[in-house]
This record gives C-alpha cells, structure tokens and sequence, in this order.
C-alpha cells in the first residue's frame, strides 16, 4: 500500500469545478466576467482530459508491484464508479423521459427515435460508442462510458509495460501524447463535418463526436497517465524538479487559456493538454513541501466527493438557480454553486461510499466462499 496522494486528490475537485464553470457558462447561468475567465469557463470541458490523465496515473501507481487480479480489479471499478452513476441517471431520469416526450432538445434527437437502444447503452456504459447517442439522458456520463474502456485495457497496458525501461517508458508517453493532436489535426484537415463547422458548438455532428466521446480517440489521453505513472514509480524525475514541472504546466495552461479564442476547437476537444496535465500531476505527486496546503482536509473531501460533483452539477445547479428568481443574481449563482457541491458531499458519504464498502465486502465474503468449497 502506498501512500495516499492527498495532492492530486484535491487537484480532481479543481478539475471538476472547471466542467462546472463550463456548464454554467453554457446553459447562461455564469457566462459573464472578464476575458479571461470567459476564455477560461468555455474550455471547461478540458478538464475531463484532466481526469483521463490522472486517471490511469492513479492506476498504475494503486496497482503496481501489487499481486494483481484482473477480475479484482474490474470489480473494485464497478463498485467505486456505478453506484453514484446509478444515482445520477435516477436523479437525471424525470428531466430526460420528460424531455424525449415533450421538448425537442437536439443532443437528444437520436435518442428520442431510439430510445430502447438509448437507455440500454448507457445502463451497460456503452453510449459513447455511438456518436448521436454519446450525451443521451446524463450528459455528463458519456466519461464514464469512456472510462469503463480504459478499464477494460487497464491490465494490458499495467502488464504489457511491466518490463519497459525508462527511456521507452518516455517514448511511449510521448507517442501517447502525439496521438491525441493526430486525431484532432486529422479532423481539423479533413473536415469531415464541412469547413463552417470546426470551431461549432453544436452537439450533432458526428464526426466532431467521435472526436470528443469516442473511447479508442480518448484512450491515448488515458495511456499518456499510465505511462506518466510507470516513470513516476521508476524514479525518473527528483523532487527538486516538482515545483518546476507544476508551474512550467500551469503557466503553459494560462498560456492556453490566454489563447483560447484563436485554438481551433478540436485541437482542445481531444487531448491537446495531455502534456501539460502530466506535468502538473507529476510534480504534484513528487509532493513538494509547499504543495501541503492542498492536503487541507476540507479539499481532499471536495476532492473525493469530485466525481458525485461531476456527475450531479448540471442536474442540480439549473434547478436550484430557476428557484430564486427574486434574488439578486449573484446570490442565485453562489448558492446553486454551494447546492451542487454539498449535494456531491452528501452523495460522496451516504452512497458512493457505503456502496463500493458494501460491494467490496460482498465480493470478498464470496472469494472467501469458494475458497472454502475449494478446499
């Protein structure tokens, strides 16, 4: 058991508050401000890069060097990601079924003529797979769809990479990284949604959806972490190059922010920031001395109630801001704002917690079992 990296726990709430921010610049809620922070929330949705990145970091450092089960594993997943990804389809459901009967929303135009095929897809997290049908009931959920994949590959890459030494270690981090701008710089030459429609926002073309949801697109994203993580755990990289990599990554991510009007979308939709991302996980997780403070209990909360904040903002904070029309309009963005993140809290401890303990229980109980039979 390694230590808990209390660092990049918090660094997740961050990235999630960042999707929010987005969202809320979207539906209208917090689209104001100066230039900056309206370049900064309309690429909110990096921030799931982010969390792609950090993802398969975390991995192969929890899992390296550990006796590793395959079946293990999966199940540990699906016990930490889709308890709370039940609760938020439950919680999204009134919204969606009255929508597909009553509005004409167009992200949810395939689903409303499929809609069998809709709800099946996303209970079995497969609605990333097609690409009309990627933000269909929970938008947000098409990440998990997408992560469930990396879960699925996660042995490969932990016991395919086992034996590499650092210097393809590095290589391969940095063919990872490279991927991810062949696809957005494929999509950018081709155009294949036509020439008008490469900075769009809208939610229907189909090429610009496999660029952003499609799993096998996202996976480099993923395996830039796993291969981060495996050069982490090999020692490449001393503290004193901690604070250089996290500031070297955040002024590289203010550098992008500053630009954002003049990067052209896709190049940001899929991976663009990966490097960066790294770079600031990395030194985070070499854990130099003045990053303690984002060991702050109240942050590592936030940090691990992150994904119920994810999955929940954009179903609480419309609701919450529609429910006090007379005050000033500040308020209402502060306080459906605190509403999503004490929501994410209370989600964090009375079901996601208690059911991957109660999940993780019953598959030892039954491990146990078989062993008994066994013998």
């Amino acid at each position: 058991m390694r230590p808990r990296l209390n660092a990049l726990t918090t660094l997740r709430f961050f990235a999630a508050l960042h999707v929010v921010l987005f969202h809320m610049r979207v539906v209208g809620i917090l689209s104001g401000g100066p230039w900056w922070y309206q370049n900064f929330a309309s690429i909110g949705y990096v921030g799931v890069n982010f969390f792609f990145v950090l993802s398969g970091f975390i991995l192969v450092y929890t899992y390296e060097g550990s006796a590793f089960s395959v079946r293990k594993f999966w199940w540990a997943r699906f016990a930490r990601i889709y308890p709370a990804y039940v609760l938020s389809l439950i919680v999204a459901a009134p919204f969606f079924f009255f929508a597909i009967r009553h509005l004409d929303l167009p992200f949810f135009a395939w689903s409303k003529q499929h809609l069998l095929a809709a709800c099946l897809l996303t209970i079995v997290l497969l609605q990333s797979w097609i690409p009309q049908a990627a933000l269909t009931w929970n938008s947000v959920c098409w990440s998990l769809s997408v992560e469930a994949f990396f879960y699925l590959l996660f042995p490969l890459l932990l016991l395919g990479s086992a034996k590499f030494p650092k210097a393809k270690l590095a290589v391969c981090f940095a063919v990872s990284c490279l991927l991810s701008l062949v696809f957005s710089a494929g999509y950018l030459y081709f155009h294949p949604d036509g020439l008008d429609k490469i900075n769009s926002g809208e939610t229907t073309l189909f090429w610009k959806n496999i660029l952003s949801f499609n799993p096998i697109v996202r996976l480099p994203e993923f395996a830039a972490g796993v291969f981060a993580g495996r050069l982490f755990l090999a020692g490449a990289g001393k503290k004193s190059l901690a604070t250089p990599l996290i500031l070297g990554g955040l002024l590289a991510f203010v550098a992008v922010v500053a630009t954002a009007t003049q990067i052209p979308n896709p190049l940001l939709s899929a991976g663009f920031l990966s490097l960066i991302f790294a770079a600031i996980i990395y030194g985070a997780a070499l854990q130099p001395d003045w990053t303690s403070i984002l060991g702050n209990r109240l942050l590592v909360l936030l940090g691990d109630a992150s994904y119920s904040l994810y999955l929940l903002h954009s179903l609480i904070i419309t609701r919450v801001f529609d429910s006090f029309p007379t005050f000033p309009r500040s308020a209402r963005v502060v306080i459906s704002l605190l509403a999503a993140i004490l929501a994410s809290i209370l989600a964090y401890r009375l079901v996601e917690e208690p059911a991957r303990r109660f999940l993780r229980r019953k598959s030892k109980a039954q491990a146990q079992a078989r062993g008994k039979v066994v013998a």
